[in-house]
Parts: C-alpha cells; sequence; structure tokens
C-alpha cells in the first residue's frame, strides 16, 4: 500500500522553543520522528516546516521537506498546504507524524493507513483502552467514543462513556495520530468550525459536526512519549541512552 507521511515541525513553541532542534542522543528530536516514520512503510516522508533551521537540519536526511507558512491554525491545516504546494494526488493516504514524537513505532503509523484504506472515512486515528482512573478524570487525556464500525461518535475531555454502573467501563482514551485522504485535506479548510470544537478545543470534532467519518483504530500501544516539557524530554533522553 502506498502512502506519504508527513511531519509538521514548527520552531515556535510555548512550552519548549525550538522543540523540534532539541537534541537526543546527539541529533535533533525531529531527526528521530524522520527515522520513525521511514521505519513505516510510507513510500515518501514529508517534513512540513516554517523555519529554515528545521529545513537545514534534516536536509541530509531520508526526507523531502515543505516550507509552509507560519500562521496555519492547527496541524491539518499545516498538512493541507503541504498536499497543495507537494501536488500529493486525491487518492494518496496522508499520515500525520507530530514532529514532537521521536518514539512512535512504525507499525502504529503503518496501521493508521491501513485502516483509513479500508474504510470509506475521510479520517483515522488510534485508540487504547483507559485503565486508570487518573486517565480517565483527566482532561489532558482526550476520551474517544466510537460505534460497533469503529467510527468516531464523539471526542471529549470530559470522561465519557460515564459509568452508570461501576463495574462496567469501557473507556478509550484517542492517541494524536491521523490519517487523512488528500482528497479530503485539499478541501478541510473550507469546513465550518463548529460550537463544541470551540467548546472542547478539539480540531477533529470539526470533522464529524460536519458529518464526515472518522475510524478509530484500537492499538495496545500508544505513540510513547510526547516532548510537550522539559520533564518529556529528559525522560526520552534517558531511554535513547539506555538503548
Amino acid at each position: 500500500m502506498s502512502f506519504t507521511v508527513v511531519i509538521p515541525a514548527r520552531f515556535g513553541s510555548t512550552r519548549l522553543p525550538g522543540k523540534a532542534l532539541l537534541q537526543i542522543a546527539g541529533q535533533p528530536m525531529v531527526a528521530h520522528v524522520v527515522a520513525r516514520a521511514n521505519e513505516s512503510l510510507a513510500h515518501r516522508v514529508i517534513v512540513a516546516t516554517d523555519d529554515e533551521r528545521i529545513a537545514d537540519a534534516v536536509a541530509s536526511l531520508e526526507c523531502e521537506v515543505c516550507m509552509t507558512r507560519e500562521d496555519h491554525e492547527s496541524g491539518s491545516d499545516r498538512i493541507a498546504e503541504v498536499v497543495t504546494s507537494m501536488d500529493i494526488a486525491d487518492q494518496e493516504v496522508v499520515v500525520n507524524v507530530q514532529g514532537d514524537e521521536p518514539l512512535i513505532p512504525g507499525e502504529l503509523i503503518n496501521r493508521m493507513a491501513e485502516s483509513l484504506a479500508g474504510s470509506d472515512a475521510a479520517m483515522s486515528t488510534a485508540a487504547m483502552k483507559i485503565d486508570s482512573d487518573k486517565d480517565l478524570h483527566n482532561p489532558n487525556v482526550v476520551k474517544v467514543v466510537f460505534n460497533r464500525n469503529n467510527e468516531a461518535m464523539y471526542f471529549s475531555r470530559s470522561t465519557i462513556p460515564y459509568a452508570r454502573e461501576a463495574q462496567i467501563q469501557c473507556a478509550y482514551r484517542h492517541i494524536g495520530i491521523y490519517g487523512y485522504r488528500a482528497k479530503f485535506l485539499r478541501r478541510y479548510h473550507l469546513l465550518e468550525e463548529s460550537l463544541i470544537e470551540q467548546t472542547e478545543k478539539l480540531e477533529q470534532l470539526r470533522v464529524l459536526d460536519n458529518g464526515e467519518k472518522i475510524v478509530v483504530e484500537v492499538v495496545s500501544h500508544g505513540t510513547g512519549i510526547g516532548v510537550d516539557t522539559a520533564e518529556d524530554l529528559e525522560q526520552v533522553r534517558a531511554i535513547f541512552n539506555n538503548r
């Protein structure tokens, strides 16, 4: 199966400025993400960035670079620009791998492409069973409810579904990786921003509110440690140093 990986990598970050270029085991973080993407079955890996320093850092790696605008409001908007400027065919599946996921398994990337290719949905994403009360009630852990066809019904920061009987628990956490059909990305910017998106601050709700399907792949392992804080960075550095 043919698919493309796009890695959005901005220089600006509120908590960790220049995050994409922070060093892990002697290489910038974005280089590790490119390496993970190249472990997948993708036939094309593209780094989408708004900063020449990041472009220079990946220039010698097995990837392409697409310079994008600085003013995109979301990662989907940035990837949509890549689809247009790199002339990606409408039927191509595009997997969004975040530039701060240096531990993401190549197999998870493959599964995003495979699940989308096997459905009629506009997007694919992943989820895994929640096994702790801490995660269940943490608003930073996004929950997803999906139907028997594994199509997303709703995403929320709240505890969903509500377990009226405590012994029944079927909550899943959303994992922030997405597959898209390139044709859908070309018209993504035309979708009206929804009230539920504004309320929950979850971009994927715009897709559901506009009547599009998101297929959910249930997995047993997530993306590894994503780097959002200095503490995350030290944990990831320790993992690489122990390898």
